[in-house]
């Protein structure tokens, strides 16, 4: 007996919300939170701005479903994965920071950079990013950290100061991406080639984090 599908109404409307979230993700890095407009954002989605409200009251509301979908749900994955005690902590860790490449490669990669820029003027949204994605990542981070030093597979170190050190390359790389790449000359665009990147940072940081050989005579 064929499998039951649904009518093909029913399917659009199940696929609606995100199409909307990708068409926010379009207008807000075109235009800017500030500037961007729910009819631009229903025009890009093909959709009413009355049928866009029936799922988003409100830009804010929909920026944060935005931030969530595309933002959290990484994050959460990440979060699954340190449950894997088959898969050395190295090994994760270079996993997660893949993922962290990944997202900044793709469209996704911009929002921090709206946040950014949008901060002072929506601190609502600045507080609502920290929380949400800033505080999560920085919590699978450190017990990531955590997670090496008990193993014995990283150095001990203090877990929650390192995330910084981590991040912080993470960020400038999504500055670069999404906001001065474009006007750079190729020569400059070369020093922030993503996997040449990735290669040397995760070289650089797992050095650092390695236990360290014992000296003769310590």
């Amino acid at each position: 007996m064929p499998k039951a599908t649904k009518p093909r109404w029913q399917r659009r409307k199940d696929e609606r919300p995100a199409e909307i979230l990708a068409a926010a993700l379009d207008v807000f890095t075109a235009r800017g939170f500030s500037a961007a407009r729910l009819d631009d954002v229903a025009a890009k989605a093909g959709i009413s701005k009355g049928t866009l409200y029936l799922y988003f009251p409100s830009k804010e509301e929909l920026f944060k479903a935005m931030v969530r979908e595309m933002l959290v749900s990484n994050i959460m994955l990440a979060e699954a994965q340190l449950t894997d005690d088959s898969v050395s902590t190295p090994e994760l860790l270079t996993h997660v920071l893949r993922g962290m490449i990944s997202v900044i490669a793709s469209p996704i990669g911009a929002i921090p950079k709206l946040v950014i820029a949008e901060a002072g003027n929506f601190p609502d949204l600045a507080k609502f990013y920290v929380e949400e994605v800033v505080g999560r990542g920085m919590g699978v981070l450190s017990r990531l950290l955590a997670r090496g030093m008990g193993r014995g597979e990283f150095r001990t170190l203090k877990a929650a100061s390192i995330g910084p050190v981590i991040v912080g390359p993470m960020m400038v790389l999504a500055m670069w991406k999404h906001a001065l790449e474009p006007h750079s000359p190729p020569q400059t665009r070369a020093a922030f080639e993503l996997e040449a990147f990735f290669e040397t940072y995760t070289d650089v940081l797992l050095h650092g984090l390695l236990p360290r050989p014992a000296v003769a005579g310590e």
